[in-house]
């Protein structure tokens, strides 16, 4: 494990960029905001990342108490990575950094990898309340844990139970969400969003 390196300056901000300044450690903690992920999983979904850079980051993160690394019982038997409770409190972090962001979007290039549950973090900035919603797109279906504790925010796939509403949309759609062109009231009212659910996140967004 290679020794951390720092700036060396006696200020918050430089501190904090000793911890997670480093190439793919906040993309890395994306990631595992979706709860506990296999190291195959995090390559798979980190495109462009080289094992060697992967597997340092993840020592880096383990070593300085952002994530956890554990062993699934039989028969899954696999190791996996997991934020810790410092690791989990990056989420405003990366929704701030992700809102900053948006402006920087433009159209997606040529070389641009995307994956469906790149999209939940935006999402997750559009909706209020509570309740589990599910996310059906073009490129997949991925699932939000709209004002959850402790535990994931998101997940990739179908909702692990009855979500409390079901949002339809194309990859267009989601992508002026995220890119802060388009705000999802109006998508829901453009009927560019379909909702679907008994919910009081699906009656809160019929309303708008």
């Amino acid at each position: 494990m290679s020794p951390r390196r720092s700036y060396d300056q006696y200020c918050s901000a430089a501190r904090a960029l000793d911890v997670v300044g480093d190439r793919w450690t906040l993309l890395i903690v994306r990631e595992l905001l979706a709860g506990p992920r296999r190291y195959t999983d995090l390559h798979a979904d980190l495109p462009g990342v080289s094992t060697d850079v992967l597997a340092s980051r993840l020592k880096d993160m383990e070593r300085d108490g952002l994530t956890t690394r554990r062993r699934l019982p039989p028969p899954g038997a696999a190791y996996v990575y997991e934020l810790t409770a410092r690791g989990s409190a990056l989420l405003p972090v990366l929704q701030s950094l992700g809102a900053w962001g948006e402006a920087e979007l433009g159209e997606r290039r040529p070389t641009d990898a995307v994956r469906a549950h790149w999209f939940a973090l935006p999402l997750l900035r559009a909706l209020e309340g509570e309740g589990l919603v599910e996310v059906r797109l073009d490129e997949g279906r991925f699932h939000l844990y709209v004002g959850a504790g402790d535990g994931p925010v998101y997940g990739d796939g179908p909702a692990p139970g009855q979500p409390d509403v079901l949002l339809s949309l194309d990859t267009a759609t989601c992508t002026a969400i995220g890119r802060g062109e388009l705000t999802l009231a109006d998508a829901v009212r453009a009927g560019r969003v379909g909702v679907a659910g008994d919910g009081t996140l699906a009656k809160a967004l019929r309303e708008v």
